[in-house]
């Protein structure tokens, strides 16, 4: 994990030694993503700057990874799971200069169209990639969205992209996100959606069965592959199902290396887990429990509300939104990264997009049938770029730590999605007993983790740091808007006017950072409950006159479904 800026579009007459200042002290705003070391590509037609954060292959694979006969360069942010099967696999010799997992793109490049190979990469990533003698620039960013790119054109109409808004929030007067999934070709000047699965339409997974074996070895594939690593890692462990579901599947695999198919012992083989959350906080004591039975070196912190909300300002900074669920759940994971950093960790595996997959929210329960259930599960992996997978990746990456997560993992994505949703619904179980949310997750994994944390009930992550941590933030809000000035938020913020005065808050310190209308428009808007999208708050009535996202908003529900 890295990040990336590029300029494109160059012509002659363009001041190419004040551009590659230009280009560097861009660059540098995002330097935190990779502190480890900086690299520039530059010729008549393009310039690339990247700031590594050295995973795979430390010693070497510094980028922008170069071919052979210097015609492509290319400068990735992210991991390719599967490289050294694609290597393997290619038709044509390819003389590779790294031993990066990221190059196997240059050669797929030289022997296949990017429709092809970009849906034959495993991975989470956001890349450039410049062919010289073609003069051609193809960009491209991973399904799910879980690595953060944008995109705009300069004032002289240079294309520009970066990792993070920061870099072009006053180059780019149209910076917008670049959407996952896709790819874009300067060649024809198209973008083009390469990522589509048949799943997407509930008609595709009507009848088809929960195979819970088939589940839980994606899974533990998914786990296994993500373990790819030559420095120091660890797993986030919140005590939930999600984050205790990776880390009792990585501590099965921690003493061997994945990367010479497990044959020798692992370079770290104690698999350590971290924590975090307000003194009492009901995840520090899940975490414990979880931890304990799983044999984790485990490391659990506490930090006081003074210490989050001093942090508030730069968590913003950081994650790019006002977005109110995603700043409440950041800034402890901010905080978190820095404790995991000063460890000497490089990279963690985290439980995001299980929620999503499984319907793990809870106001979920009052999906009305499993179409619509359904289609709820698209609409949250279609949106998760600008959310947990964001507060994630910018909450760890702030500190140069790489976050996975194998729940987004490309093959398993399509085992659990191809479900019939009805097998995740609360009260479909078998003889019509109720269940709790992500049942058949659960019952995939019996055995793995201790009752009390398998089928613990679902907290948010903002929630389960410490209940006093939201209402702590709600009450500074307070004293920091007004009454008069909250009734004139329209006015001031005519695009996605905050609802309420910890939204008005957030909304005005991102301003200060990120001033343009564009960078107000790379996050997204509208009503939710608990964090649901906006088209299921017409699954119940109550729903409409709730403002909060928090999850208690709905926890009264869970209890209503088993009655």
């Amino acid at each position: 994990m890295c990040s990336i800026f590029g300029i494109f579009g160059l012509q002659v007459g363009d001041d190419l030694p004040a551009l590659r200042r230009h280009a560097l002290d861009l660059s540098q705003r995002q330097r935190h993503r990779g502190p480890d070391w900086s690299g520039v590509y530059v010729d008549a037609g393009a310039i690339l700057v990247h700031e590594r954060l050295a995973i795979v292959d430390p010693a070497g694979g510094s980028q922008p990874l170069l071919s052979e006969d210097g015609q492509l360069a290319l400068a990735v942010n992210g991991e390719i799971y599967n490289h050294r099967e694609l290597k393997a696999e290619l038709a044509q010799p390819y003389a590779f200069q790294t031993g990066s997992d990221c190059e196997v793109i240059n050669a797929l490049y030289r022997q296949d169209s990017p429709a092809s190979f970009l849906n034959r990469l495993n991975g989470i990533f956001a890349f450039a990639l410049w062919d010289r003698e073609r003069q051609r620039v193809l960009i491209a960013r991973d399904p799910i969205g879980v690595v953060p790119l944008y995109w705009g054109h300069d004032q002289d109409g240079r294309l520009v992209v970066a990792s993070e808004l920061k870099s072009l929030v006053d180059v780019c007067a149209d910076a917008a996100q670049f959407p996952p999934g896709h790819w874009y070709d300067s060649a024809t000047d198209t973008l083009t959606r390469y990522y589509e699965r048949p799943w997407r339409d509930y008609d595709a997974v009507e009848g088809v069965e929960a195979d819970r074996v088939e589940l839980r070895e994606a899974f533990e594939r998914a786990v296994h592959r993500q373990l790819m690593t030559d420095v120091p890692y660890g797993v986030l462990l919140s005590g939930g199902l999600d984050s205790s579901l990776v880390a009792a599947v990585a501590a099965r695999y921690a003493r061997h290396r994945i990367e010479d198919g497990d044959q020798s012992e692992a370079w770290w083989p104690r698999l350590h887990s971290f924590a975090i959350g307000l003194k009492g906080s009901p995840d520090l004591a899940a975490a414990a429990i979880a931890a304990e039975a799983l044999g984790t070196v485990h490391h659990g912190f506490e930090y006081t509300f003074e210490e989050g909300l001093d942090a508030l300002p730069e968590v913003i900074r950081h994650v790019e939104t006002y977005d109110v669920t995603t700043i409440r759940a950041s800034t402890p994971m901010f905080l978190l990264a820095r404790r995991i950093k000063a460890m000497g960790v490089k990279m963690v595996l985290s439980g995001e997009g299980s929620d999503e997959i499984f319907g793990g929210y809870l106001y979920f329960h009052k999906a009305p049938n499993a179409r619509e259930f359904h289609e709820e599960l698209v609409r949250k992996l279609d949106a998760l770029n600008n959310y947990d997978c964001l507060r994630a990746n910018k909450s760890m990456m702030a500190w140069g730590v790489e976050p996975r997560v194998p729940f987004l993992d490309r093959e398993f994505l399509d085992v659990a999605m191809r479900i019939d949703a009805r097998h995740k619904m609360v009260g479909q179980g078998p003889q019509g007993a109720r269940r709790i949310e992500k049942a058949v997750l659960r019952e995939a994994f019996e055995g793995y983790l201790p009752d009390s944390i398998l089928w613990r009930q679902k907290e948010q992550f903002s929630d389960g740091v410490g209940y006093g941590w939201i209402d702590g933030l709600k009450a500074h809000a307070e004293t920091q808007v007004s009454d008069r000035v909250m009734a004139a938020a329209d006015k001031r913020f005519v695009h996605n006017p905050p609802q309420t005065k910890e939204a008005y808050y957030y909304r005005h310190v991102f301003e200060q950072y990120f001033p343009t209308q564009a960078a107000a428009e790379t996050v997204p808007g509208g009503k939710s409950i608990a964090c649901s999208s906006p088209a299921a708050i017409a699954w119940d009535a109550s729903f409409a006159t709730m403002a909060d996202p928090s999850g208690r908003a709905v926890a009264g529900v869970h209890e209503q479904a088993l009655a």
